[in-house]
């Protein structure tokens, strides 16, 4: 776990600089709350309202960035005012503390706006509960979140806005087209579920805390499609969870709040979450739950009692999340995971398309800008994988199988960068065997996506030609997928017979 944070590849530093953004942006909503009067209430909030902005906020381009960040108060104020008027009437506050949960994740279908957006939203709400808002708050708490998400704005776009220097990113939506619409439908069903689970036994564990349950549920759901990811989200969220809680014991608790060494602790906290959550979700919870204890020290109501209970909302949380992926409209691992591979495989026979065009003079075509795509296509298919290949799973024969499709996937991908690198040289040249090397590229794809044959490569290119000796590779590649994805669709045929 250690080396998957540290030891992670972070090109071009953008994992670094994506946290000391976050840190600088947090800390400088944080000062002109201060600066502005506000009570430690008012300055908690605009922390958690420039946190979110910072960190939920992923369209692909700058002014799509720009839009959302914009778009968050509109999302967030009327929550907050609804949260704080049905403060003392628990019946209508939880009612519409599931209404949220819902309308947040059915956002979702708008993409990566929809889901900061729902995600704002559903925080907001949640904070609310977090810091007892109540009506005559409203005011300063406006004002915080207002102020906050103008500075983490002006970090983001004016002081450090690294991505005007980067290609836009490429966010894959989900596999479906048209059933993007029914997999957000049926995880907002899942999701309102699952919170309405934790609330309930939530409040039984605690009538004060019962809020951390349904954010545990909240959370498990974000970035996962298939019941395998969600256990697996699960099982993390309790572990970053327990690892948190006793590290709390080490360095919350004997600080007492004291501000300076507490402040500094944020920081590094924050750093951490920012830094780790593209690589590690138990570290990201390790550092959520540690922030957590931090504020409540703040506020002057952290006891080693709290931990406790913080540790059982989220295993109520967490559990709610797995009876809602595993009774309601359930969706398997397997079906998810195919329909990602099968991306992958498309956007592989796209870029060696491109390349082949570039290799033959057409400046127009762009195999980096697949790569790109690529990558984040692998990345989703691996997240996917995680259930097969987690060291829980009992079955160790699928779990090879699952280990060798990455592997091969991911010696497509290297083949493919060396190939777009190739045919971005301007001295690079076309022949024949390029043209013939990529269709039999594009038609083992196809093979594999058609379930049919895929026939194995049987010329041995020379190092002097290394367009031939990166489609060599590919297409070994993609015939010995053939075999395991072959195997994994037989074995479902079966069992559904």
């Amino acid at each position: 776990m250690l080396k998957r944070v540290f030891a992670a590849p972070d090109p071009g530093r953008v994992r670094l600089r994506f946290a000391a953004r976050g840190v600088l942006g947090i800390a400088l909503a944080v000062l002109v709350s201060g600066l502005a009067g506000h009570t430690l209430v008012g300055m908690v909030t605009g922390g958690i309202a420039a946190l979110l902005a910072l960190f939920t906020v992923t369209d692909a381009t700058v002014r799509g960035q720009a839009v959302t960040t914009a778009l968050l108060p509109l999302a967030g104020l009327p929550v907050l005012a609804a949260a704080a008027e049905l403060h003392d009437q628990p019946l209508a506050r939880d009612l519409v503390f599931l209404a949220v949960v819902g309308a947040g994740v059915y956002a979702r279908r708008w993409g990566p706006r929809g889901h900061s957006l729902g995600v704002f939203a559903f925080m907001t709400y949640f904070v609310a509960q977090f810091l007892h808002a109540t009506p005559d708050r409203l005011p300063e708490l406006y004002a915080a979140v207002l102020l906050s998400v103008l500075s983490a704005a002006a970090v983001r776009f004016g002081m450090w806005c690294y991505e005007r220097r980067m290609p836009p990113a490429a966010v894959p939506a989900p596999p479906g087209g048209r059933g993007l619409a029914r997999v957000t439908t049926r995880q907002a069903v899942q999701a309102t579920a699952g919170a309405g689970f934790a609330l309930v036994v939530g409040q039984l564990v605690s009538g004060e805390r019962w809020y951390w349950a349904v954010g545990a549920t909240w959370w498990v759901f974000v970035n996962t499609t298939s019941r395998g990811e969600t256990l697996v989200r699960g099982f993390r969220r309790v572990l970053g969870t327990v690892l948190g809680i006793g590290l709390g014991f080490l360095v919350a608790v004997p600080l007492e709040g004291a501000h300076l060494p507490t402040a500094a602790l944020l920081a590094v906290c924050v750093f951490g979450i920012f830094y780790s959550a593209a690589v590690s979700y138990t570290w990201m919870m390790l550092c959520v739950t540690v922030l957590a204890e931090l504020l409540y020290g703040l506020l002057g109501v952290l006891e080693p009692a709290l931990l406790a209970v913080r540790l059982a909302e989220t295993a109520v949380g967490a559990a709610g999340a797995v009876l809602a992926v595993l009774l309601v409209l359930p969706v398997t691992t397997h079906t998810i995971t195919d329909a990602w591979i099968q991306r992958a495989l498309r956007c592989v026979h796209t870029a060696t398309g491109e390349a082949a065009a570039r290799l033959a003079g057409d400046d127009g075509a762009d195999p980096a800008r697949r790569v790109t795509e690529l990558e984040q296509l692998l990345a989703r298919v691996r997240l996917s994988v995680a259930p097969l290949v987690h060291p829980l799973n009992p079955l160790p024969a699928r779990k090879r199988r699952a280990r060798h499709v990455l592997d091969l996937l991911d010696d497509c991908a290297r083949e493919v960068r060396g190939l777009a690198a190739v045919a971005a040289d301007p001295e690079a040249s076309h022949d024949a065997r390029l043209a013939a090397a990529c269709w039999r590229v594009e038609a083992a794809v196809e093979a594999l996506t058609g379930g049919t044959a895929v026939t194995a490569p049987t010329d041995r290119p020379t190092a002097a030609d290394p367009a031939l000796t990166h489609l060599h590779g590919l297409e070994r590649a993609l015939a010995e997928l053939a075999h395991p994805l072959r195997t994994a669709s037989e074995r479902r045929l079966a069992a559904a017979e």
